[in-house]
């Protein structure tokens, strides 16, 4: 009887230290969620160095590291047009330590370009914060002799050939604009697609082609020289540093509101409580002077968006630019 008494003693021992256990691994479960960032988080920027995503994904992993008390360190990975890196981060825990520099090249265009996009842009990310970006501009070689785009298309339908215009890329946004619009008005045109937006400016300057469509960061320097004659941008308004250009909207063109955006997204399942701090570091970010003036001078809407009017937002660029995509590419794959 008494060993009998022993061993029940042993077991009601070993069961109140399991469960000492496990209410101790409960508790350090609870407060790590809590304790986020515990260690340094980790933005993805999937392109080279240099380029505004970079330059977004930088300016803000500098203004987060402070807000959040822990660095945020930018590793570029570039290829495959953002989607490679996207990809990755689609598959990474949801534990707030991977993020991602999203856009509408890596979640919008290749995804409606390529059926070899192994990720759903919507449903395999969680959106956090929109930072803007640039819109895209025409720019024309000045031996052109035009200044405005009634100019331009006036030329364009009284020449002999079609007029030649560059752009970064098939499939890109430089590339989108002109072709909504030139199957929109039937201008004849024909497209020459280079490996980004440098060598196609390069070329315009060079006088090899009349007309550039690219984003409004890469024109500037350009425009500033006297290079380049800017004619027309897709921002929503006219850009602060440069009142005198007008928009497509403005022209009579409202469909063609169009900035080559970058956000911030991290894998499907955050927690809440991450998502929504980290949302608030980005806008508390968007209030700095410093980080205004920035953006401002690289041409950048960078409109306030939450988490649900950001992943709305990434929703209905996919359901605007499908169609477009689908009809500028004869063969996507």
């Amino acid at each position: 009887m008494a060993r009998a008494l022993q061993l029940e003693l042993l077991m009601k021992q070993v069961l109140i230290a399991m469960l000492a256990v496990l209410l101790f691994v409960a508790g350090s479960g609870a407060g790590q969620s809590d304790e986020w960032p515990s260690r340094p988080v980790k933005l993805i920027v999937p392109f080279a160095a240099g380029g505004s995503a970079d330059l977004l994904g930088r300016m803000f992993a500098q203004a987060l590291s402070t807000r959040l008390g822990q660095q945020v360190f930018v590793e570029n990975r570039a290829g495959a047009g953002g989607v490679a890196a996207s990809a990755s981060v689609a598959r990474a825990e949801p534990d707030g330590y991977t993020l991602l520099v999203s856009g509408a090249a890596s979640h919008v265009i290749a995804p409606a370009f390529s059926r070899k996009v192994e990720y759903d842009p919507i449903r395999d990310f969680t959106h956090i914060a929109y930072f803007g970006g640039p819109p895209i501009v025409w720019v024309v070689h000045p031996s052109l002799g035009v200044s405005d785009l009634d100019q331009l298309m006036a030329l364009v339908r009284n020449s002999s050939e079609p007029l030649s215009y560059g752009s970064p890329g098939v499939g890109t946004q430089g590339h989108l604009v002109v072709a909504y619009l030139a199957r929109t008005l039937s201008l004849p045109l024909a497209h020459v697609a280079y490996k980004g937006a440098n060598p196609a400016m390069f070329d315009l300057i060079g006088g090899h082609i009349k007309l550039a469509s690219v984003t409004w960061t890469t024109a500037l320097p350009h425009i500033q020289a006297g290079a380049v004659q800017a004619i027309a941008a897709t921002s929503k308004t006219r850009l602060a540093a440069y009142p005198d250009l007008p928009t497509f909207a403005e022209l009579g063109y409202p469909d063609l509101v169009a900035t080559v955006w970058f956000g911030l997204s991290g894998p499907p399942g955050l927690p809440d409580a991450v998502v929504d701090r980290l949302n608030q570091a980005v806008l508390g970010a968007l209030d700095l002077p410093k980080v205004r003036t920035r953006l401002e001078q690289e041409g950048i809407d960078a409109e306030r968006m939450d988490p649900v009017a950001f992943a709305t937002f990434v929703k209905d660029e996919n359901a605007r630019w499908l169609p477009i995509v689908r009809s500028s590419i004869s063969k996507p794959d």
